[in-house]
């Protein structure tokens, strides 16, 4: 057990004698116990606390940079690292060990090329995002690579964050000082907002404690909650929930951070038709805000950061060091998987699969696909019929996590898993028989399993889950695509026509999470002030056109790749008005990204913003307020983090 403090917190009484807030209850770990006081920094002026009250005393043009005049001197860097007690890193690039020069290590650099992604190394690299082309490609992971290996896109400085105090001092540093902050836990993310040129990361990736709460109070909630640290990941965090007999809505690949930007951009996981999106799930969020102030936000204090912080976006608003969220029984899960796909060109196989000869960029359809030959116009209405039958499967609660891959020579691959909590397996067989029926009637040779093989597994699962992931240049382009683009016949196949045309024409990986948020599932607090899109409670396929980006692309060959996608992108949002994005996979380039990433909520949270961080401290492409400032790269290379952060 780890301790807690719990703190009773009283709200006045409203005019007119109308009744008190409920009692709250403030929950911290005892890493949130050590904080900073305007009497610790007094020696310290850097680290001295903001005012919001009080407008910034300037503008600078840019935030201070590496050889300007008003970047810190190394005897200021020195006396911050002194503060925070050796928390100050100042990490060379791993990839360095591949270059010429005192760092390079061909052994090191045989094993980061070809090992370290089947280990949790590049989780804890302290500069390293899973995305790699906003760093700038100036250092690529390359055996016998040549030339120099470069900062780029790379932070500056990392705190290692250990306490709140810590993560105060970063922020005060920061702000007093002009420099760019980014945040990081493990560096999941497709759009760049976890790097930045020249700046200062505040880097919670070790702040990794879980305690459950068998009751816990907050609003018209009562019941059982996790209290869950900034820096755990999704497969830390299921092992939790098997360790504590419970279950929580969590991210579904293992490696996601399951607290900051996950649950500020919404978050989705596989009981999200069950249970609601992340942010559907918080109780209560512990975060540290531009000013330096620590502060615990609910449904009754701080009621903007309340509403902004669920939904209005990650790296904007503060940085969170834990939150508390919904706890529900354990449950168990069928998953039933479909994978077909289509041979543009005659196949020696005898027995109806195709081994594969290569492997697509962005993933790679099963071993075990069933193929059939030349039969394209089946194909495609399998996949269709599929998708539109994953309505069937929310309705249960269920999702469907879905890949169309182009395969090259006219040939694609469909993969489904259609996952569905608390039910039996002769009821799942029931229910998906019907969709087998018509996909066997299109000749796709594929059957269910007998029940006695579709064994329910614990949501949770075992308690021995690990996690691992490897960089890579991939980037998403999402659409939330509505209900009524799918039940209206018409407008499903114009809509069914661009998903084809994306991956047909374009050679794009199509990617979609089939799941439906609704207000109802969510429950309380939900939808009740959240900042999350609205479109989120109409989607039942949250979809992406995914691509890994190749590294070296100069700013015309990547604005042109832009180009390139975006004729299908456009369409998708031609077909879907008002429907809206996921940011955290979503474009950092996209086009009217206020609307597509926060709809109608954006007005009022650009407001928030300007009242919590006038200095625009936070700062990060796309988010509330970001259309202030840009990052001025050498080359103008669209979206890239390998420059300056200036204002407009």
């Amino acid at each position: 057990m780890h301790a807690l403090v719990l703190l009773p917190l009283l709200g006045l009484a409203t005019a007119g004698g109308s009744p008190k807030p409920p009692k709250q209850t403030k929950v911290l770990f005892p890493y949130e116990q050590t904080v900073l006081t305007p009497s610790s920094v007094r020696s310290f002026p850097a680290l001295a606390f903001g005012d919001t009250s009080k407008p910034p005393r300037s503008k600078p043009k840019c935030r201070a940079f590496p050889g300007t005049s008003d970047w810190p001197s190394q005897s200021e860097w020195s006396k911050l690292s002194t503060f925070l007690n050796g928390s100050l890193l100042r990490p060379e690039p791993a990839q360095a060990a591949c270059y010429p020069g005192p760092l390079q290590n061909q052994t090191q650099c045989q094993w980061l090329a070809t090992q370290a992604g089947q280990t949790h190394f590049w989780l804890d690299e302290p500069l390293t995002t899973l995305t790699e082309w906003p760093q700038g490609s100036t250092c690529v992971l390359k055996v016998n690579a040549t030339g120099e290996c470069e900062r780029g896109g790379w932070p500056e400085y990392v705190v290692n964050v250990t306490s709140v105090r810590d993560v105060q001092a970063a922020v005060n540093f920061a702000r007093n000082k002009n420099l760019r902050v980014v945040i990081k836990n493990t560096g999941h993310d497709f759009g760049g907002r976890s790097m930045g040129a020249g700046s200062l990361s505040i880097w919670v990736h070790n702040l990794k404690t879980f305690e459950y709460l068998p009751s816990f109070t907050m609003g018209k909630y009562t019941g059982p909650a996790a209290h869950v640290g900034a820096g755990i990941e999704s497969f830390e965090l299921f092992n939790h929930m098997a360790r504590s007999n419970i279950s929580l809505v969590g991210p579904g690949w293992g490696t996601v951070g399951a607290v900051g930007g996950w649950i500020s951009v919404a978050g989705h996981g596989s009981l999200t038709s069950k249970y609601g999106l992340g942010a559907d799930q918080v109780l209560s969020i512990n975060v540290v805000t531009a000013d330096g102030q620590f502060l615990t936000v609910d449904p009754f204090n701080h009621e903007d950061l309340w509403f902004a912080l669920r939904g209005g976006g990650g790296s904007t608003w503060g940085v969170i060091t834990s939150v508390v969220v919904k706890a529900y029984p354990p449950i168990n899960t069928i998953t039933v998987p479909l994978n077909f796909g289509n041979i543009g060109f005659p196949s020696n196989s005898t027995d109806g699969t195709y081994p594969l000869p290569i492997r697509v960029a962005t993933g790679q359809p099963p071993p075990n696909t069933n193929f059939i030959n030349n039969k394209p116009a089946e194909f495609w209405e399998a996949v269709k019929i599929s998708y539109h039958y994953c309505l069937k499967v929310q309705e249960l609660g269920g999702y469907c996590f879905s890949y169309i891959f182009p395969l090259g020579n006219n040939s694609f691959a469909f993969t489904s898993n259609q996952i569905i909590p608390n039910i039996t397996a002769p009821a799942a067989i029931a229910a998906l028989q019907p969709l087998y029926t018509q996909l066997n009637a299109l000749s796709i040779p594929v059957t269910l399993p007998p029940a006695s093989q579709i064994e329910p597994t614990l949501y949770a699962g075992n308690g021995q889950r690990t996690g691992f992931s490897n960089p890579a240049n991939t980037r998403y382009r999402s659409r939330l695509f509505p209900r009524k683009n799918l039940i209206d016949a018409n407008l499903w196949n114009e809509t069914f026509t661009a998903i084809r045309a994306g991956v047909e024409e374009g050679g794009l990986v199509f990617h979609g999470w089939g799941y439906a948020p609704t207000c109802k599932v969510a429950g309380y607090p939900g939808c009740e002030n959240s900042a999350v899109h609205p479109a989120w409670r109409e989607t039942v396929l949250p979809a992406a056109l995914m691509e890994v980006i190749p590294a070296g692309l100069t700013a015309a060959q990547a604005k042109a790749n832009d180009e390139h996608t975006y004729k299908y992108t456009d369409v998708f949002k031609q077909l879907t008005p008002g429907a809206g994005s996921y940011m955290n996979e979503g474009d950092p380039a996209e086009k009217n990204w206020q609307d597509s990433f926060f709809g109608v909520n954006y007005k009022k949270l650009l407001k928030i913003k300007g009242k919590r961080d006038p200095w625009g401290l936070f700062w990060a492409q796309t988010t509330v307020g970001s259309e202030e400032w840009r990052v001025v790269t050498a080359d103008g290379y669209p979206a890239g983090q390998n420059g300056r952060l200036c204002r407009v």
